[in-house]
C-alpha cells in the first residue's frame, strides 16, 4: 500500500511540474476606457502574421497566454485600432500591462528588462507624453467635415504644439540612448523616435551611440539599412528616379523635368489636411511661371482618379492615383511616412526641401529664382 501511495504522490508531483512548465508565458493586465470588450493582438510567428482577439472582462482586465521561444513583439490594438500598446515578450515570461486606452503612450508594461526600461522612460517623461496624448485626442475629436477658418487655425496651432512636444521627447530619447548604449530598449527608442524623422544626421548619430551585442541584432541591421536609405532621400541629395502613370495612361519619368523645379505632393483622398493642401498648392501655382515649375500630386490611397472631390477635377497640374498606394516605389524611395507631404526638387535635380509647407513654396523658389514669380506676395 505504501508503495502505491508514494507512486501516486510521485505522479502528482511530476504532473504539477509538467503543468507549470507547459503554462508558458502570459500577458495580463488592466486597461481603462476601452470602447469594446476585446483587444486585438498581432505578432509574427515565423513568416506569418498572427492576429488574436483577447476578451476583456470587468474594469478592462484581460489575460492572454502566449507561446513563443524567442523575443517577440506583440502589438495590442485598442478601441478599433485607435491606439496601441507594444509588448516585448520572450519564452515563458509573465508580463503585466496597465494604463488608459486614451493615453496609450503612457501604458505601463513590465516583466523583463526591455519593457521595464521603456516604462521607466515613460514615467520620467510622463508630463510630456500626457500633453502629447491630449493633443492627439483633441485632433481625433475634430469633425473632419468642419472646414471653418477658425477650426483650421486651431489645427495649425495644435500641430505646432505637437511638433514642439515631439522635438522635446526626441531629445529626451537621445539622452536615454546615449546613457544606455548596450540595451535593447535603446534600439526601441531609436525606432520610436527617429525612424520617421526627416533628419538623417540625427538617426545616424544615435545609431552611432550603440555598443556591444545590440549592434549585431536584426533590428540594428535594419535600422542601419533604413538610415542609409534616409540619407539617399535627404535634402541636398540627387532626386531618386521615379516613373509614374497618370489617369490618362501617360508615363511620367523623373528625367522629364530636368531644368525645372518639381513639387511632388503626396496626399490622400480623405482628410481635411489633404484638401487644405490642394487649395494652398493652387494658390502657390498661380504665382509661378508654368514653363519653369512642375507640380505632381500623387494620391497614394486610391486605385482610381479621386473624382469625389471638386478640387481634384480642377487641379491644373499632373495628378497620379498610385495603385500600389503605400507600397509604391516612389513612396519608399522618397521616404514618405505620412500625408500630406510635399517635396521640392531644384532644377539641378537635387532635393531642395522635404516636407515643405504649401504656403512656403513660392518664397522658397523666390530665394534663388526671382524670374519665376508672377506676383510678389506680401
Amino acid at each position: 500500500m505504501t508503495k502505491y501511495f508514494f507512486l501516486i504522490i510521485s505522479c502528482f508531483i511530476l504532473w504539477g511540474i509538467a503543468s507549470c512548465k507547459n503554462e508558458g508565458g502570459v500577458i495580463k493586465g488592466e486597461i481603462l476606457n476601452l470602447d469594446s470588450p476585446y483587444i486585438l493582438a498581432s505578432y509574427f510567428a515565423a513568416d506569418s502574421l498572427v492576429i488574436d482577439t483577447i476578451s476583456v472582462g470587468n474594469k478592462g482586465k484581460f489575460k492572454y497566454p502566449i507561446d513563443v521561444d524567442t523575443l517577440t513583439t506583440f502589438s495590442l490594438y485598442l478601441n478599433d485600432y485607435e491606439s496601441a500598446a507594444v509588448v516585448f515578450a520572450d519564452e515563458d515570461q509573465k508580463l503585466t500591462v496597465k494604463g488608459d486606452a486614451r493615453f496609450s503612450d503612457l501604458i505601463r508594461i513590465n516583466g523583463n528588462d526591455i519593457n521595464d526600461d521603456l516604462t521607466s522612460f515613460k514615467t520620467e517623461n510622463q508630463e510630456l507624453l500626457m500633453q502629447r496624448g491630449q493633443l492627439l485626442n483633441n485632433q481625433r475629436e475634430v469633425n473632419e467635415n468642419d472646414t471653418s477658418f477658425n477650426s483650421s487655425i486651431n489645427r495649425h496651432e495644435e500641430m505646432g504644439k505637437l511638433n514642439s512636444l515631439n522635438h522635446e521627447l526626441t531629445l529626451k530619447a537621445e539622452e536615454r540612448i546615449k546613457e544606455n548604449p548596450t540595451k535593447l530598449s535603446s534600439l526601441i527608442l531609436i525606432s520610436n523616435f527617429f525612424m520617421n524623422s526627416d533628419n538623417p544626421a540625427a538617426l545616424e548619430r544615435v545609431l552611432g551611440y550603440l555598443q556591444g551585442d545590440v549592434t549585431k541584432t536584426a533590428m540594428a541591421v535594419s535600422l542601419n539599412a533604413y538610415s542609409d536609405k534616409l540619407s539617399r532621400s535627404a535634402e541636398g541629395e540627387s532626386m531618386p528616379y521615379f516613373q509614374l502613370t497618370d489617369d490618362e495612361g501617360n508615363r511620367i519619368q523623373s528625367s522629364d523635368f530636368s531644368g525645372k523645379y518639381v513639387l511632388l505632393s503626396f496626399i490622400s483622398t480623405t482628410g481635411i489636411k489633404s484638401r487644405e493642401t490642394v487649395e494652398l498648392l493652387k494658390n502657390a501655382y498661380d504665382h509661378l511661371q508654368r514653363d519653369s515649375v512642375e507640380f505632381i500630386t500623387i494620391y497614394i490611397d486610391s486605385e482610381s482618379h479621386p473624382v469625389e472631390y471638386v478640387e481634384s477635377d480642377s487641379i491644373p497640374w499632373t495628378v497620379v492615383a498610385e495603385k500600389r498606394s503605400w507600397g509604391a516605389d516612389i513612396v519608399d524611395n522618397y521616404n514618405v511616412q505620412y500625408v500630406p507631404f510635399n517635396i521640392l526638387i531644384s532644377p539641378d535635380r537635387t532635393i531642395q526641401v522635404r516636407n515643405i509647407a504649401a504656403q512656403g513654396i513660392v518664397d522658397e523658389i523666390k530665394k534663388s529664382s526671382e524670374n519665376l514669380i508672377i506676383t510678389d506676395l506680401e
